[in-house]
């Protein structure tokens, strides 16, 4: 018998007017379900939560029983706010537990302790992060902590203010790392088992460079370097990381296109490594494409492979699978998700399916 994963997609569903200008109107019905079989890479829809406004990106917890959306959202209940929903898994299919208001508006990510217990989301266009407790029902709590962020980058058009873009954890659980789109920095704090959840680290934060546009963060295996994807400037920032002292130094800015092309109308959106850590890839919005890179084991630093087509227009999120073998890529304007081979000793990506989903932004997968 064929081994089979749960795919979960999050999608934009209504309007949004995205930090770029552009009002997007969202084909996505809400959370899709999907099944991929790892013999032959084919996927098929399962099941979709219809009605679920803008859960543009979505968290599964460890156990496999909660998935958590942000609702990207400029007004909640008649306020100037998104929110964040919660949703029990039975059976791979999804029940809506609650929601809270995000107390920001156009929350983009939500990410889980690595205890399990809190919620941090993230909200972008006012540049603030909540976190909130999670029941022992997996219903989100009472908003218990706020930060509203503060300051400016270099870049006039998307840089006016603070925009709160991810929450990304150290290996050991023992610092978060808040990504700051608007104010090229990482804001770095302990993660305290009891209230407050998060208090400054020795060095609150971490300067990207100016007009990066830092978007995500991930860290490698050993917990020894962290790779940023720096929206605005269409970069990989390769960072040292001290685990003792939750301390950054940078080691290497590299481009995300291919030598030669100008950044104008792109923006690098996504990087996830592979399982072994031997590569790392991410998203090209405007050029189209995913970028590959192979990692230095020993010095954490990127060699670039080359660019490939992404399948569509505007890759966003992408995910890979636990083995290693597969790459989804969610395509949000040309209402596609890519399924791709990946080649374990060149890196190099083949396209073997394609499944239609109305504007996806977000892809989670577990076996």
């Amino acid at each position: 018998m064929n081994k089979k994963i749960s795919v979960f997609v999050g999608t934009y569903s209504c309007p949004i007017l995205f930090g770029t200008g552009e009002t997007f109107v969202g084909k996505g019905e809400g959370i899709y379900h999907f099944s991929l079989d790892m013999d032959t890479a084919a996927i098929q829809q399962i099941s979709v939560a219809k009605g679920v406004k803008n859960p543009s990106y979505i968290v599964i917890n460890n156990a496999h029983t909660m998935l958590y959306a942000v609702n990207e959202l400029e007004e909640y209940n008649g306020e100037e706010s998104g929110a964040v929903s919660s949703f029990r898994l039975i059976n791979g299919e999804l029940e809506f537990v609650n929601a809270q208001p995000s107390y920001g508006t156009d929350p983009c990510h939500v990410a889980i302790t690595p205890d399990g217990t809190h919620l941090c989301v993230s909200n972008y266009m006012s540049g603030s992060l909540s976190v909130y407790p999670i029941m022992s029902d997996g219903a989100i709590g009472t908003k218990k902590q706020f930060m509203q962020h503060k300051g400016h980058g270099s870049n006039p058009s998307r840089q006016k203010g603070p925009h709160c873009h991810s929450t990304v954890f150290s290996p050991d659980g023992k610092f978060a790392f808040v990504v700051e789109l608007g104010t090229d920095r990482l804001l770095c704090y302990h993660v305290n088992a009891e209230f407050p959840v998060l208090t400054p680290a020795l060095e609150p934060e971490f300067f990207t460079g100016s007009g990066a546009g830092p978007r995500v963060c991930c860290f490698d295996n050993a917990g020894k370097h962290a790779y940023v994807a720096n929206e605005l400037n269409n970069t990989v920032s390769v960072l040292l990381y001290n685990v003792e002292q939750g301390l950054f130094k940078q080691l290497q800015t590299i481009s995300t296109l291919p030598s030669g092309v100008r950044g104008d109308g792109c923006a690098f959106a996504d990087i996830h490594l592979t399982p072994d850590g031997n590569f790392l890839y991410g998203t090209n919005r405007g050029h189209n494409s995913i970028v590959c890179y192979s990692v230095d084991a020993s010095s954490g630093t990127l060699t670039y492979v080359g660019c490939q087509p992404c399948g569509g227009v505007t890759p966003r999120n992408f995910a890979i699978d636990s083995t290693g073998r597969y790459l989804l890529c969610a395509n949000q304007d040309t209402d596609n998700i890519i399924v791709f081979r990946i080649d374990a000793q060149s890196g190099a990506l083949e396209i073997l399916h394609t499944i239609s989903v109305g504007s996806p932004v977000c892809i989670r997968m577990y076996s």
